[in-house]
């Protein structure tokens, strides 16, 4: 062993401790505000579907109808993969595993509508009959994974519509076995702050009634106007929603179309790649990053229905769609008819099992500091954990092949993808 270089210093260690000192604050809101990912399952989609027209049979109903559309119009691998140009290498496989998950979960974020989807005359009687169902559903392992409702928004000529019918169906699920690990509320048409503070209010109120415990109940915010995004003073009003939200928000939901008009977008040119709306998500994935508030995409209103021709040109401009929002880090999207679901998946399993190896041999570099043609730092080690993990949880990937293509457990790949906030600033050795 060598002679041990001396090491001289010039600052007292008070310097240390005193700019510690002054930091301290700043360290506190660091860890309040960015938490980082939950490290929870993200569903690849949300359906809407109108409150008066929900039922037992809905899942399954989609399950089933997407596979019909599939044995009409793309019966083979072969067919489905000419329509959305996938490799020959892939398309065996995304056909099978879009067969097997239409089978097994064809939803898996399912958000019952008393909003701009719902057309009944009893909402009281809608609202209260979706939180039996729901319960149920869970009860019988039938539900999709996760579950929840859209209320009416805060603002003034619907507030206490949405008030009520948001405590009529919480009201509901307490009655019948109380609130399920995957329940959802999504907030529609936030334009202001105050709206999110106001939500927060009626949540704590609702978890005081029946003694649960504080923040037990989360919410999505919906972004379906320009005032959400920039606010009259020029600041980014999305970023005050999601501290307005006292620590309940989940994620913020692009609303396509509803956006779309607000900028005077024509009908026609409405869509989710519309350089209007990357701008809003832009402004969203900014101020969502780091706070474990989840980005989702919108949706298209191009239908996969009809003959067989327009049903491909549909499936070949939803799937590019999705292709396009996942490679932009929007890995949750809204899916609007039950033909969407095939390719839905087809893009999410294509575009994880496309990246697959490369991504699993360089985390097993990382990991074994082996090197290779990629230097990667402890940031880029979470982002290939965590899309490895998103692929397991989607169904893209399996976790035996993850494991064996990596050498890493499941238990590892969660630590990889939620590093401690100092690991992301060390250098990787």
């Amino acid at each position: 062993m060598g002679q041990q270089e001396k090491v001289s210093t010039s600052l007292a260690g008070t310097v240390s401790e005193g700019i510690s000192a002054s930091l301290a604050a700043v360290d506190a809101e660091l860890d309040r505000r960015y938490p980082g990912d939950p490290g929870t399952r993200q569903p690849v989609h949300t359906v809407y579907v109108p409150g008066n027209l929900f039922d037992a049979g809905t899942v399954r109903s989609w399950g089933d109808r997407a596979l019909a559309a599939l044995d009409e119009h793309a019966p083979d691998a072969a067919s489905f993969a000419a329509v959305l140009g996938l490799s020959d290498d892939l398309a065996e496989d995304v056909y099978g595993r879009v067969r097997a998950k239409l089978e097994r979960e064809p939803i898996e974020d399912l958000r019952v509508d008393f909003e701009d989807g719902y057309g009944g005359d009893d909402e009281d009687h809608d609202a209260a009959r979706a939180a039996r169902l729901i319960s149920e559903a869970y009860a019988t392992g039938t539900a999709a994974p996760y579950t929840g409702i859209r209320m009416k928004c805060m603002e003034a000529a619907v507030r206490d519509r949405g008030i009520r019918t948001t405590d009529v169906f919480l009201t509901g699920l307490l009655e019948h076995g109380g609130l399920p690990e995957g329940l959802v509320l999504t907030l529609p048409k936030v334009t202001y702050p105050e709206q999110v503070t106001a939500f927060v209010r009626l949540l704590e109120a609702f978890e005081k009634a029946h003694g649960l415990d504080a923040g037990r109940l989360g919410f999505e915010i919906q972004i379906e106007t320009s005032q959400a995004i920039l606010a009259a003073d020029g600041t980014a009003a999305v970023a005050r929603m999601i501290g307005a939200a006292e620590g309940r928000a989940t994620g913020l939901h692009y609303g396509t179309f509803d956006y779309s008009a607000c900028l005077g977008v024509s009908a026609a040119y409405q869509a989710s790649d519309h350089p209007a709306a990357d701008h809003a998500k832009a402004i969203m994935q900014v101020a969502a990053a780091g706070t474990g508030v989840r980005v989702s995409d919108g949706s298209t209103n191009v239908l996969p229905v009809g003959p067989t021709e327009h049903v491909h040109e549909a499936w070949r401009l939803h799937y590019g769609l999705t292709r396009r929002a996942l490679a932009r880090a929007y890995y949750q999207g809204w899916d609007m008819h039950p033909g969407h679901i095939p390719t839905r998946y087809a893009a999410v399993f294509a575009f994880y099992r496309e990246g697959f190896e490369t991504a699993a041999k360089r985390l097993s570099a990382y990991a074994n500091h082996a090197g290779g043609d990629v230097m990667d730092e402890p940031a880029t080690a979470k982002a290939l954990s965590s899309y490895l993990l998103r692929g397991i949880d989607c169904g893209a990937l399996d976790t035996a092949e993850v494991d064996a293509l990596t050498g890493l457990t499941r238990a590892d790949l969660d630590r990889f993808a939620a590093p401690r906030r100092g690991d992301l600033t060390a250098s990787a050795e």
